[in-house]
């Protein structure tokens, strides 16, 4: 993919260029933003336009052709084994570098989850980074750079994505038959990630939103049995889980704002479940609800147990 058809980050795009046309590429980059804004493509188009010799790949060309199809075998991707990037991954990497390219100027890697090292592989990958075999190019991605080990960010010039805006989301995903209202609501819920749009737009997903917010709605103490049962069933998938308390938390903004007589509400489909909230809650019980959602989001970030944390939040959010 050329950098031509990357959305919405001129000004990281920017500066690669203005470093491929000078001949002052860094040897190792680090990529850093929320996930799903263009990272990883922008890492491809730039092995592109250097394999190519150009400030732009041409798309076209036998090597561009296979760094699309991720076969170049000049190119080398690094992603978590598991939970972790493990030192036989990275001692494979490093043979795999010290040989001399097969067709492009020089060899390039890109290592997908930089947060997710374990120490020793961490540790191994130092002296490539310091010093590359062959003029290796080296290009770290991470969603979460405050994981990265900090001898591996002190190795690397570090490049900031930012998030997408609203409109160049919906926009995407109307030029791809993504329905105009649906459109909207997913570009407003996907917290500026193209990826978690694409996602949240699908007609399953949008109906599992509504389904998992009225569910918590009629959550009660008075019957216990039903929330431990939620709770037990999300706990099931933490990425999962993870995404629902976004949406929640986005539904209680959105209560929030029209207890308010606010703009800017995000779930305007939801919105008889909205009012009806809204009469029903305090202000300052909205706002402790919020505080519970975010609470349980930290302890899950923090690796505590999911059924638990979920079990928590849901008899706060079942209080009157």
């Amino acid at each position: 993919m050329p950098f031509s058809h990357i959305l919405g980050q001129n000004s990281a795009i920017s500066i690669l260029q203005r470093s491929l046309a000078t001949g002052r590429l860094a040897h190792a980059y680090l990529f850093e933003g929320t996930e799903g804004v263009g990272k990883k493509a922008t890492a491809l188009a730039l092995i592109e336009a250097v394999f190519c010799g150009k400030e732009e790949g041409c798309g076209a060309c036998p090597s561009c052709r296979k760094i699309a199809a991720l076969q170049h075998p000049d190119l080398h991707l690094v992603e978590p084994d598991g939970a972790f990037i493990k030192i036989d991954q990275i001692r494979d990497l490093q043979k795999d570098l010290a040989y001399r390219p097969f067709e492009a100027p020089k060899k390039a890697c890109i290592i997908d989850g930089a947060e997710r090292f374990n120490q020793a592989a961490g540790n191994a990958l130092l002296k490539t980074l310091e010093e590359p075999p062959g003029n290796a190019l080296i290009i770290l991605v991470t969603a979460q750079s405050s994981g990265v080990l900090p001898t591996i960010l002190s190795r690397c010039q570090r490049l900031h994505f930012q998030t997408l805006p609203e409109e160049t989301i919906a926009a995407y995903l109307g030029r791809n038959g993504i329905d105009g209202e649906a459109a909207r609501i997913a570009a407003s819920l996907a917290g500026g990630s193209m990826k978690k749009a694409l996602e949240i737009s699908k007609e399953t997903t949008l109906s599992d939103r509504k389904q998992f917010l009225e569910r918590l709605i009629g959550l009660s103490l008075r019957e216990i049995t039903p929330l431990f049962s939620a709770a037990e069933e999300l706990a099931a998938d933490k990425d999962k889980v993870m995404e629902l308390l976004e949406l929640l938390t986005s539904f209680l903004r959105d209560i929030l704002l029209l207890k308010g007589g606010g703009e800017g509400i995000v779930n305007a489909d939801l919105l008889p479940i909205l009012e009806r909230e809204a009469g029903r809650l305090s202000q300052t019980g909205i706002m402790e609800r919020i505080g519970h959602v975010a609470a349980a989001r930290h302890a899950l970030l923090r690796n505590v147990n999911a059924r638990l944390t979920l079990e928590v939040l849901f008899m706060r959010l079942a209080e009157t």
